[in-house]
Order: structure tokens, then C-alpha cells, then sequence
């Protein structure tokens, strides 16, 4: 996969500031090694140790004792006057004087001179090899570093990959493309903000869907009542009779309350599909729920069978919605059947139903697909003409989207559609 420019430029800036660090690191060790030499090589308390030293010996003894030590350490050590240390040319070399101790550096190589005290005798060091940093370190720090940059390359390469599919599916969402998905994350630190993008694209093209839905919906419904409300109208200027002019003013009155209560299911479906309402979930008898929905119907319908198949009559939803869905099924069921509606609950380990049945013509196979979208409407015994405007099942998906459930249609063994609510029985 590509990598972006973002990446390489995070990346880069990363390394960089590893190998700045490490080279300020060596400069400030060189800087150092160079301003207290006496810190890292310790010659310079060695011979002032000796130069105590060989103070409490007679001044005869001292060059043996010298040559001693030269022996003892293996180092380049020797007894000079004065005036020998002197004369000798030291222009070519960086010196640094500290109480009675001259130090040269030059190269990799320093010489120390130390005068005795009370005397005119210098102890001299040199030339010695001057410590460095140790190579195997320095080895071992590029390793580090390397390493590090690995390790820096494979924690930020699934991140830039992750950015950089949100980059791009961000920008053809603006470009209109509502249906866009940003792919799943590979870094946890970028799957909570891709996740929340999906949501937030899911919810935008839910909303721009159901806009042009109720758009279409309107500029077609309305369209209806008004050119009948138009025609009766133009009659009404022609008519000479008071029977057609009462004929046309009927007409004209029934196509106001039709258009009256199309709006009306208009405004309840786009605050439904707006906007969540605050849900109160909580533990609702559903046996009595449904016995009062039974009470409320009955006389409506020959016969209302009620079965119940729940291991105990509480089950956690929101009873006001649940209830308005039931309401809902239940109204269908007597206005499409034929004067038979079964309602069973049941449940399984982790779902509640509610199934809905009645003994009608049943519901088009093709039909069934998008009988839960909004404005939708079947074969003639379920159209307008027996009432609503396709918007009730529209709302009863989206109290079930509510409570993380669905609603769902099939055959009934009465002949006609089952209607059922399914939702969990633990709310999240």
C-alpha cells in the first residue's frame, strides 16, 4: 500500500530528532572530555598522588621512585626540571592549566606536567592515548537507535494507513458519495475514530435518505387531494344545482382531512426519524400490556387469541413504545384480516417477541422487502383506501432500532401476515 506523505514526514521527524540527540550526546562528551580531562582520565590525581608521594622520600630517591612507578602503571612517566619542560615547543597544543598542573591535548593524546611543590621538578605524563567514548557503545547506540526506528515504523505504519483510508473516505463523503464506509482499523488508537465516522456517515445518509424520502413522499401525496381539491373547486363555479355544489364542497372538505392527517404522520415520522427520544428502560409486565391492548381491540375483531410462552411476565424494554408498536401490529391485523388476530409472547435466552397474526389475504412476497421503509404501501387491500399512508411500520422499525431489536414480517398458519417485534432482553 502507498504510504502517505504525512507518514514519512512523522516518521522522518522522529529519526531525526534520535540522531540529533545522538550526536548532541557526542559533542557534549567531547566538549566535556575536553574541559575537565581530569574527570575521565584520571592522571591528573594519579600524579599528584605520586608527587605526594615521593615528597616524603629524600630528593636523591625521587627519579628511581619515578621509574618505579613508570614500571608499576606501564605508563609514559619521567622526572624533569623545570626549565627542561620549558623549552619544549608546545604551539601545535591545546593546554589547559589547573593549580600546578599543565595539561596537553592534541589528537587523540595528552601529556600532563606536574610540579612538585616547594621544588623545581616536574612530573611528566605523556604522551598518553586520551579516553574516548568506547566504540562497542557507539555500536551498540546506532543498534538502539535502529531498532528503535523499527519499532517506531511498524507502530506508526498501520496508523498512517488507517488516517490515511479515513482521509479518504472523509473526502468522498464531501463529494456527496453518503454510501462511503472508511475500512476497519488496524491500530486500536485509530479504530475509535473511524468507528465513530462510520456512525456519524451511517446517521448523515440515514437523515439525507429520509429527507429525500419525505420529499418525494410529499411532492406525490400531495399532489393527489390537491388536484381533486383543484377540480371541484373549478366545478363549483359551473355547478346550478345545490346537490353537485354540496357534492363538490364534500369532496373538497374530505381532501383537506386527508391532507390534514398526511401532514400530521409527516411531522410524527420526522421527529421519530430525527431525533432519539430519551427511552426509559425498565422491567414491564408484558403479560398485562398485552392484555390491555387485547381490551382496547377487542370489540373491534371476533376473536383475539392471546398466547403467552414467557418464562416469567417481566421483561426489560420501554413499555410506552413497545406499547405504541403492539398498537400498531394489532390495528393492522384487524384492519387487513378477516375477524381472527393471534398475539403470542415468547422468548429465548437472550430475545423477547411479540408476534402479531391475522387471517387476511397475507402480504405480497416482493412487498415484504420494503414494507417497513416509509410511504410504502402494497396491493390494493392494503392502500391508502383502508387508511394510513405507509408511515406506522416505518415508525414501528425505528422504536426497535431504539431498543437494538428489528421487526420483521412472514406468513401466519391463519392464512394471512405475521407480524413480529424482537428486541433483547439486556439493554446495552
Amino acid at each position: 500500500m502507498k504510504l502517505g506523505r504525512s507518514f514519512f514526514n512523522l516518521y522522518f521527524l522522529i529519526i531525526s530528532t534520535f540522531i540529533i540527540f545522538s550526536w548532541a550526546l557526542d559533542e557534549i562528551w567531547n566538549s566535556y572530555l575536553e574541559q575537565d580531562i581530569e574527570s575521565y582520565t584520571g592522571y591528573k590525581a594519579m600524579m599528584i598522588a605520586l608527587g605526594d608521594y615521593v615528597q616524603k622520600h629524600p630528593e636523591e630517591e625521587w627519579e628511581q621512585l619515578i621509574a618505579n612507578a613508570n614500571e608499576r602503571f606501564k605508563l609514559p612517566l619521567q622526572l624533569m626540571t623545570l626549565a627542561e619542560v620549558e623549552a619544549i615547543d608546545h604551539a601545535d597544543h591545546n593546554a589547559l592549566e589547573e593549580d600546578r598542573t599543565h595539561i596537553y591535548y592534541f589528537n587523540s593524546k595528552v601529556v600532563l606536567h606536574y610540579l612538585i611543590e616547594n621544588s623545581d621538578l616536574v612530573i611528566a605524563l605523556g604522551p598518553a592515548k586520551m579516553p574516548t567514548r568506547p566504540r562497542v557503545k557507539a555500536t551498540y547506540r546506532v543498534m538502539i537507535l535502529a531498532t528503535f526506528g523499527i519499532i517506531i515504523f511498524i507502530w506508526l505504519w498501520p496508523m498512517s494507513r488507517d488516517l490515511e483510508q479515513l482521509k479518504k473516505a472523509t473526502k468522498e463523503f464531501g463529494q456527496g458519495k453518503f454510501e462511503v464506509k472508511a475500512p476497519a482499523a488496524k491500530s486500536t488508537m485509530i479504530a475509535p475514530m473511524i468507528s465513530s465516522f462510520n456512525m456519524m456517515a451511517a446517521r448523515i445518509k440515514r437523515l439525507i435518505d429520509a429527507h429525500k424520502e419525505l420529499t418525494n413522499a410529499v411532492s406525490h401525496e400531495l399532489r393527489t387531494p390537491l388536484a381533486r381539491s383543484k377540480f371541484a373547486l373549478q366545478m363549483l363555479d359551473t355547478v346550478k344545482t345545490e346537490d353537485k355544489r354540496q357534492k363538490y364542497q364534500q369532496q373538497i372538505a374530505h381532501d383537506i382531512r386527508e391532507l390534514e392527517e398526511l401532514i400530521n404522520e409527516m411531522l410524527v415520522y420526522a421527529a421519530f426519524d430525527s431525533d432519539k427520544p430519551e427511552l426509559n428502560f425498565s422491567q414491564t409486565n408484558m403479560v398485562d400490556l398485552v392484555n390491555l391492548q387485547i381490551a382496547s381491540h377487542d370489540q373491534f375483531v371476533s376473536s383475539i387469541e392471546f398466547i403467552n410462552l414467557l418464562n416469567k411476565p417481566t421483561v426489560c424494554c420501554d413499555g410506552y413504545f413497545i406499547d405504541r408498536a403492539l398498537n400498531n401490529f394489532i390495528s393492522n391485523a384487524i384492519k387487513y384480516g378477516k375477524g381472527t388476530v393471534r398475539i403470542t409472547l415468547s422468548q429465548n435466552n437472550t430475545h423477547c417477541s411479540i408476534c402479531v397474526e391475522d387471517n387476511g389475504d397475507g402480504v405480497a412476497d416482493e412487498f415484504k422487502q420494503v414494507i417497513f421503509d416509509a410511504f410504502s404501501r402494497g396491493d390494493n387491500s392494503r392502500n391508502r383506501d383502508t387508511g394510513g399512508f405507509g408511515l406506522g411500520l416505518a415508525i414501528v422499525a425505528r422504536i426497535m432500532e431504539w431498543h437494538q431489536g428489528y421487526a420483521s414480517i412472514g406468513d401466519s398458519e391463519l392464512g394471512g401476515a405475521s407480524f413480529t417485534l424482537t428486541w433483547p432482553l439486556k439493554q446495552h
